[in-house]
This record gives structure tokens, C-alpha cells and sequence, in this order.
């Protein structure tokens, strides 16, 4: 069985937005992946950005917070 870690989940309004960001964050280099969202998380579109919990306080202070609803910490 795999181990379960943390990660942080970025819930979206609409698919166009989860796209958009898919698309910003491959031309920046910053890591992750888009993922279908787990049921613990109930808004947007049901597409998360996934991301390690480190990846995510490297990154945080230079994401536009208006391109995304909510930022979750989830095991996985």
C-alpha cells in the first residue's frame, strides 16, 4: 500500500480558470498537477491543482491569488 502525504490542493471556479492555470504554471516551472478534486474539497469546477506542501511555500508568494478559489492541505 502507498504512503499518504500531505499536499495542497488549489480548487478552481471553472474549468477555463484550472486550464489557465495548468498552462501559467508549465511556462513558469512551477511543479504540479492538475487532478480531479477529492471529495473532502465541495467548490469550483471539481479540477484542483495539486502541489507538495514545500513546492507550495516556495511558490505562494509569487501565485496571483485571484486565479484560484482556495488552497486546501489534503493527504493523499
Amino acid at each position: 500500500m502507498r504512503k499518504k502525504r500531505q499536499y495542497i490542493v488549489l480548487s478552481f471556479a471553472s474549468t477555463a480558470r484550472a486550464m489557465g492555470w495548468e498552462k501559467e504554471c508549465a511556462a513558469r516551472g512551477i511543479p504540479g498537477r492538475i487532478i480531479p478534486l477529492p471529495s473532502e474539497i465541495t467548490a469550483g469546477c471539481g479540477l484542483g491543482w495539486r502541489m507538495l506542501p514545500e513546492d507550495w511555500e516556495a511558490w505562494n508568494s509569487r501565485l496571483d491569488g485571484a486565479g484560484y478559489d482556495a488552497a486546501t492541505p489534503v493527504m493523499q
